[in-house]
């Protein structure tokens, strides 16, 4: 267990804006922050981060919480690994007390296919520093390619011995299940009814790449063979599961988030080594998608770092056509495209490693090209004099142009493609205008075929009904949250007989804070909040506030289940919110909240008061309906409940005043 002194110290050290920094491309918008949304696929932002509250929120999703929940939701941590994360980010040291066995046996399996891979990693990394095979066969490769000791380390690089057995049987001695082996794919198990469980290590005899996540969790591994076994593939990936999808991993991101959100670029490679030679030459903002087709969920990837990508072709790529599909990808994302190939015969292996890092940033500048001068000189060479090919690959252009969804964008791509092509623009917005509406067209007729037989589709108009007591036990939270801790004053309006016997209002200010106020008026009433999430909450909160001579929001949420993190960093974020709309561009000025906290609180206790008294009255009316009964009892309290609602009302007008 991780000591409390130790959480309260990442809690304290810990920035927000730092953490989430590392992951989302954050833009200042007054005192918050902005960003694409790290969780749903959006193109305007509509997360939101407060360096005052420490707190965020993702409006399009609907998740939000403080630095600890980001990490739990993005990376899928427990709360330990988040705690650990940071206090490794902040080198703060840890207090904690060694797991038994029976907590290690609690880990779910997910945790524990990612402690198989990280001892997988140790294990490599192990071998090919301190044994001499490894030393001999492993190292020597990656000196041979002209990696640093220093590049070896940061990039965990490793080496499998040629043995069927060696990794496997180590694992298993130190405790790891054989379940998980196979499951992470670092064990083939082969099993056949009378015989002997056979088991192999799928990478022996190669060189190890870890793949990591955004975060730097070891997900799976790329090996690459050493003998020259035409059986055998060059490079082998982990197979797919619970940890590790290769359509949603980049190789490098882990050690480039950083750099792609300052450079606001991102270099896109095919192989490791591209990746690892560019980061030793000094140019930190590259990645690689491992030799696999591009994807959307790789390009959402770097789409919340940067809106920036330069594609990286060999210079004698034979697919580079087929790479093409790629770039139309990443249009319809949103994004832009560069791209750059290297002379023939060259990599960015083998550019980066034979160029100084002035010579290599030089002639990625001079030689990337957008999209539209790239695909047009490509395409061009093979048409040659041919009209019907040249019209084929103005088609071929344009489709690419379709695929952006801003229009400015758009318009200025078609006018580059008409100098570069020859050709009118107007040919090329009608051809444009043609994609469009056959696009429609098959979306329509896929609805089409989707629907069923005599199926009526009809447009209801619902109105949403307000439920006042929502908002206005949501409103309590939000103010305890807020303001629970201060001293305010508070001018109560007390009910007391005259002379004559009759209820009147008397003023009488009071001075008490904030959560002291509200619990004891709820008390008095007999109030509690229906909704689960917002009475669960409130107890938390009244007991904190009750304990502790200050209230930190940040260290409360932390100790709460995720569903009521979520709830708290909505009620805190609702004012941001409005933010995103950027209403003061469009000459809307939301109102600023000018009366005074002791005001709020009285105004929201009178008005729940006076709700309840409403739908108190509603109920005893109802029971009056029966002809037959003897409703007078039920007639007296219904007026004693008007009279107080008369006089709720008129103290409720005072406090608005």
């Amino acid at each position: 267990m991780i000591s409390k002194s130790t959480i309260d110290q990442v809690y304290e050290t810990a920035r927000l804006e730092e953490v989430i920094g590392d992951f989302v491309q954050l833009k200042k918008s007054g005192t918050n922050f902005k960003g694409l949304s790290p969780f749903t696929d959006e193109r305007s932002p509509s997360f939101m981060v407060s360096p005052v509250k420490q707190i965020w929120k993702d409006f399009s999703s609907g998740k939000g919480g403080n630095v600890v929940a980001f990490l739990m939701e993005h990376e899928h941590f427990t709360y330990p690994e988040a705690i650990k994360y940071l206090a490794k980010k902040y080198n703060i040291e840890i207090e904690e007390t060694e797991r038994t066995d029976e907590q290690k046996e609690q880990a779910n399996e997910k945790e524990s296919m990612y402690l198989v891979s990280e001892y997988a990693q140790k294990y490599f990394s192990e071998v090919l520093w301190e044994r001499e095979l490894g030393k001999a066969i492993g190292l020597s490769y990656f000196k041979e390619r002209g990696f640093t000791d220093e590049t070896i380390k940061k990039f965990s690089l490793g080496y499998c011995l040629d043995q069927w057995d060696s990794f496997t049987n180590t694992a298993l001695d130190k405790g790891y299940k054989l379940e998980y082996l196979e499951k992470t794919g670092l064990t083939i198990v082969k099993k056949q009814e009378g015989q002997e469980v056979r088991k192999f290590d799928r990478f022996k005899g190669r060189v190890m790449f870890p793949i990591q996540s955004m975060s730097g969790r070891v997900l799976g591994f790329g090996g690459r063979i050493l003998t020259n076994d035409k059986k055998a593939a060059k490079y082998l990936n982990s197979p797919e599961s619970d940890i590790y999808h290769k359509s949603k991993v980049l190789y490098g991101i882990y050690h480039a988030k950083q750099a792609i959100a300052k450079e606001d670029n991102c270099y896109l490679v095919e192989g490791y080594t591209d990746v690892i030679q560019f980061h030793q030459r000094g140019i930190h903002n590259v990645v690689a998608s491992s030799g696999t087709a591009l994807t959307p969920d790789q390009i959402r990837l770097v789409n919340r770092l940067t809106k920036n990508i330069t594609v990286l072709f060999d210079g004698d790529a034979a697919g580079l056509r087929a790479s093409l599909r790629g770039i139309d990808l990443i249009l319809e994302q949103g994004m832009n495209v560069r791209v750059c190939t290297f002379p023939e015969g060259e990599d960015p292996d083998s550019f980066s490693k034979n160029n100084s890092l002035e010579e290599v940033h030089q002639y990625l500048e001079s030689n990337s090209k957008d999209f539209i001068q790239f695909k047009a000189s490509l395409l061009i060479k093979e048409t040659a004099n041919d009209p019907i090919k040249k019209a084929e690959t103005v088609r071929d252009i344009v489709n690419s142009i379709s695929k952006i969804p801003d229009r400015i964008k758009k318009e200025i791509y078609i006018q580059e493609c008409a100098q570069l092509m020859n050709i009118s623009e107007s040919v090329l917005f009608n051809t444009l205008a043609q994609i469009g509406k056959k696009e429609i067209a098959d979306e329509v007729k896929k609805q089409k075929e989707e629907q069923k037989p005599f199926q009526v589709v009809k447009n209801k108009v619902v109105q949403e009904k307000l439920d006042v007591q929502y908002v206005l036990e949501k409103k309590i939270i939000e103010l305890l949250l807020l303001y629970g801790d201060t001293t305010q004053q508070f001018d109560d309006l007390l009910l007391k007989e005259d002379d004559k016997g009759d209820l009147i209002l008397e003023k009488e200010t009071v001075e008490a804070r904030v959560f002291e106020k509200i619990y004891l008026d709820l008390q008095e009433d007999e109030i509690e909040l229906t909704n689960a999430k917002f009475r669960d909450i409130y107890y938390k909160l009244i007991e904190d506030l009750n304990e502790k001579e200050h209230f930190e929001a940040n260290k409360f949420i932390g100790g709460l289940d995720q569903d009521l993190v979520s709830e708290i960093s909505s009620i805190l974020m609702e004012e941001e919110k409005y933010i995103l709309h950027e209403w003061e561009r469009k000459e809307i000025y939301p109102k600023e909240k000018s009366v005074s906290i002791g005001q709020l609180v009285s105004e929201t206790i009178l008005t729940l008061r006076c709700y309840l008294i409403k739908k108190r009255i509603g109920e005893l009316q109802e029971k009056t309906q029966d002809p037959s009964l003897d409703n007078s009892e039920i007639l007296q309290e219904i007026m004693n409940y008007l009279n107080l609602n008369s006089l709720l009302g008129k103290k409720l007008a005072r406090v608005l005043s």
